[in-house]
Formats: C-alpha cells, sequence, structure tokens
C-alpha cells in the first residue's frame, strides 16, 4: 500500500494529456493490471512493470500523427441508431461489408481493435516473442481503458452539443488525479474470457449506459455552483491553468456515485483478463522461459518512434478529434 500511495503521488507530479483516461489513469490501470494475474504470468509481467506503465500511452501520443489511429479509440454509437451495441456486426469484415470502412473509421472502432489486438497477444504468446507481448500488452490496455468511457462511446464526447465542453477530460482525467488515492482497486484475480470478443461489446455498451448520467449530473451541478466556485486556477509546471474546482470534482463524484471508480476498476480487471486469456489460448507456454526484459531492439524501436512522433506534423483526426 505504501509503494502504490508512492506511485500514485508520483504520476500526480507529471502533466497529464486530456486524451482518453489520461497519462495518469492509463499508466495506473496498466500498472494494477499486472497484480489480477495468477503465478505463472505475473513474474514476467512485473519484470516489465515498467514497461507496460511508462507505454500504456503511446497509443495517444501516436494518434494525431499515425493515420488510421484515431478511431481505436472511440465507438459513436449514436451515430448507428437506437440499440447500436447489440446490433452492429463482431466481425469487422462484416461491419466494412455493411458500413462501408469510410464509416466505422469516421465513427471508431474500439471493439474490433480490442478483438483484433487480443488474437495478436495470443499469436505473440504462441510465438515465444517477449518483445511482441509486451508491446501488444501495453497497446491492448490502452483501448480497453478507453472502452471503458462512456464518453468514447458517442459523438458529444466533450459536451460540444450540450453546452458542457470540457466534461471529457473533467471525467476522465481531473477526477481520477483527485480522487484515486481514495478509490478501492481490489478486483481479485484476473477472469478467463469464454467470450472474449462478447465482453468487449458489453462493455462498451455499459459505458454508453452510464453516459446519461455523465452528462445529466454535470448539468445539474452546474445549476447548483457559481462560476467561481465551479472553476479554478492551478499550477502546472510553470503554467497556471484554469480547471474544474476540487469542490465540484468532489460533489460531482458523489453525485455519479462513484461512477469513475468503478469504470476504473472495471477496466483493470478487463485488461489482466484479457492479457490471461490470451495466454491461456495461446497454450499457457511457459513466461519463465523467456528473456525478462524488452530486448535491444525494441528499445531501439521505443526510441525511434519517439523521435518521428515528436517530430512529425500532426494530422486532422477523424473524430474525437479536442
Amino acid at each position: 500500500m505504501r509503494r502504490l500511495t508512492a506511485f500514485l503521488l508520483l504520476l500526480l507530479l507529471l502533466p497529464a494529456p486530456a486524451r482518453a483516461w489520461g497519462f495518469f489513469a492509463h499508466r495506473l490501470i496498466n500498472r494494477l493490471a499486472v497484480y489480477t494475474l495468477p503465478p505463472e504470468m505475473v513474474g514476467f509481467y512485473k519484470a516489465n512493470i515498467d514497461y507496460l506503465t511508462t507505454n500504456a500511452t503511446r497509443p495517444d501520443s501516436r494518434r494525431t500523427v499515425v493515420p488510421g489511429e484515431a478511431p481505436r479509440h472511440f465507438l459513436d454509437l449514436d451515430a448507428y441508431g437506437d440499440s447500436a451495441a447489440y446490433k452492429l456486426p463482431r466481425s469487422y469484415p462484416d461491419a466494412v461489408a455493411l458500413l462501408s470502412e469510410d464509416s466505422l473509421l469516421r465513427h471508431g472502432i474500439v471493439p474490433w481493435q480490442v478483438a483484433r489486438m487480443k488474437g495478436q497477444l495470443t499469436a505473440a504468446f504462441q510465438a515465444r516473442d517477449t518483445d511482441r507481448i509486451l508491446h501488444l500488452s501495453a497497446d491492448l490496455g490502452h483501448y480497453i481503458a478507453d472502452a471503458c468511457v462512456p464518453l468514447h462511446t458517442t459523438r458529444n464526447y466533450n459536451g460540444q452539443f450540450t453546452g458542457q465542453r470540457g466534461i471529457h477530460g473533467f471525467w476522465e482525467s481531473r477526477l481520477p488525479e483527485l480522487l484515486s488515492s481514495g478509490y478501492d482497486f481490489f478486483t481479485g484475480p484476473a477472469p478467463y474470457l469464454e467470450r472474449p470478443t462478447d465482453v468487449i461489446w458489453a462493455t462498451v455498451a455499459r459505458s454508453n449506459t452510464a453516459l446519461d448520467s455523465v452528462l445529466r449530473f454535470e448539468q445539474e451541478l452546474s445549476g447548483e455552483f457559481s462560476q467561481d466556485r465551479k472553476y479554478g486556477f492551478e499550477q502546472r509546471g510553470n503554467a497556471t491553468v484554469r480547471t474544474y474546482s476540487r469542490d465540484f470534482a468532489r460533489a460531482y463524484h458523489q453525485r455519479l456515485s462513484g461512477q469513475v471508480e468503478r469504470q476504473m476498476k472495471l477496466a483493470l480487471r478487463l485488461v489482466g483478463a484479457f492479457w490471461y486469456t490470451a495466454w491461456v489460448d495461446a497454450g499457457q507456454p511457459d513466461l519463465d522461459k523467456l528473456p525478462r526484459t524488452p530486448s535491444a531492439k525494441e528499445q531501439q524501436r521505443l526510441a525511434l518512434e519517439a523521435k518521428q512522433l515528436e517530430g512529425a506534423p500532426t494530422r486532422a483526426a477523424a473524430g474525437h478529434e479536442e
């Protein structure tokens, strides 16, 4: 517990981007997911916990630079009509045939992305490829966590259609940064998923069901708080930034009955479950026989990617661009 508290404090000192769960939450989710794994896996994953933690945010770094990356983080269910989470094809080729790939990429593909990467991770375990196991595990954890965010299931992802612009970062970044030290993250051991594709689709549907509360409760509280109480100013590095006040954040957390905590807890449990399921489906290879750390080649790849991303021009991302 002392180590976890120290880690939380360290993350809070680091800058946090507004996208997805944010720098802080994505890294915490991947890190805590390691502790849900069985003994046969946990040694390998704990040896690489810093890799999994640090690279949890890499998909966001690629989002406005790498073509095709942005749609992997969300699914606009309201673009497809009523009960879309239950009616859309589970097979990506079937979805392309029905809706066209342009439409899919415009409105997001996160559940199809998770299902595809689960298969890739299974193949990496079968190949005993340490670098690929770690790379895919870190990225897969990111997309699974994104599927647990209600605002990743709607075109109104930042409240831009309801006069609530900024709610995206408030829900998924501000609340965890302020309050997660008091969250209960105990989930028990990661379960095996008999139907992982169905699980990720059910997760997106659950997230979408919570969307009404996310928007409505913020609107209600905004009517109860004056502007000078709703917002405040905080120092972030060398900049003073306007942000939602701590009082407003705590009131929102209470009004939501801990919704952010529940979704974050769900995310870390599912990340562990997908890692575990991929390993089981690969025949439960002995991870103790694999190299315990990423190869020099993998480290060079990460460094080169970081350099390329830093210098590359940003592109207009399809959907959820704010």
